[in-house]
């Protein structure tokens, strides 16, 4: 399949992952207060963008390039992943991903990916599959960090419009602003490990962390 045509369609609002159904924490840092105005929504976002380049992709990358890994990397994920709301969506949206990757371009190794995940009792988590499985589809060496970001970034954004928080057209103006950002934070983490795994909000995970105490919500996460 055609590289572009193969990101394009994995990028697309319809492929069927579940991303839609998780604000990565956006629903309850509304509800806490924390968003008052689009520049404190700038600011989450931003932090989050942060946040998720130090957070997964340290596990993605490494998982892309040696997908022999992916158990090991996963428990790290596990580990790592403290916040029970996340550890939950990150699970969740890991094993979504790989079924529904497996399913739509007939990929023997992401079949037998899904078995052995299955068989072995391991959580499934988004970041690590997902270096795993940009690797069996056979992603450029870039592709898969600016992927990850730019799916994060639109779901933050898409959760933003569906809260009432901003409108569709400004939600395509700030998701505009931050490609320059987006393209330095996979510059950035070219290189990285899983040595280099870090926290860089805890805020976000603190807010991330109401999301099951809300008394109404629209998202599981």
């Amino acid at each position: 399949m055609n590289a572009l045509l193969l990101l394009l369609q994995l990028s697309d609002s319809a492929f069927p992952t579940g991303g839609f159904a998780h604000s990565s924490g956006l629903e309850a840092a509304a509800q806490l207060g924390e968003i008052q105005g689009h520049g404190a929504l700038f600011r989450i976002v931003q932090h989050s963008l942060h946040q998720t380049t130090r957070s997964a992709l340290p596990l993605l990358l490494p998982a892309y390039r040696a997908p022999s890994r992916l158990f090991e990397l996963d428990r790290l994920c596990e580990a790592s992943t403290t916040c029970a709301v996340a550890n939950r969506a990150s699970r969740v949206q890991g094993r979504a991903w790989l079924a529904t990757t497996a399913s739509t371009f007939g990929s023997t190794a992401l079949w037998e990916l899904r078995k052995d995940l299955r068989a072995s009792g391991q959580p499934g988590h988004l970041a690590p599959l997902f270096g795993v499985i940009a690797h069996h589809l056979d992603l450029g060496s870039e592709d898969p960090a600016r992927l990850f970001l730019f799916l994060h970034l639109r779901g933050l954004l898409s959760s933003a419009v569906r809260l009432g928080l901003i409108g569709p057209l400004e939600a395509q103006g700030i998701q505009a602003r931050f490609g320059p950002l987006l393209e330095s934070l996979c510059a950035r983490a070219r290189s990285f490990t899983e040595d280099d795994l870090a926290t860089t909000a805890p805020l976000l995970d603190v807010f991330q962390s109401h999301h099951d105490r809300l008394y109404s919500r629209l998202f599981s996460s």
